[in-house]
């Protein structure tokens, strides 16, 4: 799964490691109780770091970590985000094991990393989000840690629309904003 298989919404340009994680707390104003959103990107991406920006906004008490090894991080937050990383799952099996759909059902959000991997069950109104280094984009390998990511955002189930507008909007007007410039970052049309 990326935004390949999807139109693309909206390309959101982030110059930094926390301009990454303040579009993840944009996105947290967004997100609504049974959302998902899907996480594409390679190792490094920004992916957890988005994660943060989102869990913070929504109010956790503790700061997002890589759920790698542990599978899953449940944050008390309002609504509650389950933080999944699918990177090490093989089968859809796992992925049902992990009952997402009791944590949608109750009113929680789903975010999910490598979100390939829960595609075919979570993915039918789900917001896919890939993260890239831009080619070019300065720093070790094209844009390395802390560099210039592109984040793309994708709404193949047609729900997400609206609120992927806001969130370009709401990035061109911080952008716009001489105390909330996060260093030169852009937004651009799909």
């Amino acid at each position: 799964m990326s935004t390949a298989g999807a139109t693309v919404a909206a390309r959101l340009v982030s110059p930094s490691e926390e301009a990454t994680r303040r579009i993840g707390a944009l996105l947290g104003g967004l997100v609504e109780p049974g959302d998902v959103v899907l996480l594409s990107g390679e190792l490094g991406a920004g992916k957890t770091t988005l994660v943060q920006g989102l869990v913070a906004a929504l109010g956790a008490s503790t700061r997002a970590t890589s759920p790698t090894f542990a599978l899953c991080h449940l944050y008390d937050s309002d609504p509650v985000v389950a933080h999944v990383d699918c990177w090490r799952l093989d089968q859809l099996a796992e992925v049902a094991d992990l009952a997402l759909e009791e944590v949608l059902d109750d009113g929680g959000v789903a975010v999910v990393e490598w979100g390939e991997a829960a595609a075919p069950l979570l993915g039918d109104a789900a917001l896919i989000v890939t993260l890239s280094v831009p080619p070019g984009a300065p720093g070790p390998g094209g844009g390395g840690p802390g560099g210039e990511r592109l984040v793309e955002l994708a709404d193949p189930g047609g729900g997400w629309r609206a609120r992927i507008a806001r969130l370009a909007e709401l990035w061109a007007d911080e952008l716009a904003a001489p105390r909330g410039r996060p260093e030169a970052g852009r937004a651009e049309g799909p």
